[in-house]
């Protein structure tokens, strides 16, 4: 009697987790962009560089702005009706720092990390 291999389903995961959340860290600012991987298009991002934001910051590129720009951009996603969002980050990211700031303050906001 041959029992037959269990029958897996098929693979979905691309269209489960559509939003993609890209931090990038330079010396000087901090970046954080959500990518729609379907149509491969921006679908919000938050920078530090952005003009409105600099006079509230002490300085771009430390923890305190990281989370703040996570905040700013979490803010963006719920009046973009985007409820959850997958992180991707790069071989020498780790969770520490300044992306732990900004992925908790994501939470902090309401947005569900998949």
């Amino acid at each position: 009697m041959v029992i037959p291999p269990p029958v897996k389903p098929p693979r979905i995961m691309k269209f489960l987790k559509p939003y993609v959340l890209k931090m990038h860290f330079t010396n000087k600012f901090v970046n954080a962009q959500v990518i729609h991987s379907p149509t491969a298009t921006v679908a919000s991002a938050a920078s530090s560089q952005e003009k409105t934001l600099r006079p509230t910051m002490e300085s771009t590129r430390d923890v305190a702005a990281a989370a703040m720009i996570g905040k700013i951009l979490g803010e963006r996603l719920l009046l973009q009706d985007i409820p959850a969002v997958t992180v991707f980050l790069k071989r020498d990211q780790k969770y520490h720092g300044k992306v732990k700031a900004v992925i908790d303050s994501l939470r902090e906001v309401g947005i569900k990390l998949l």
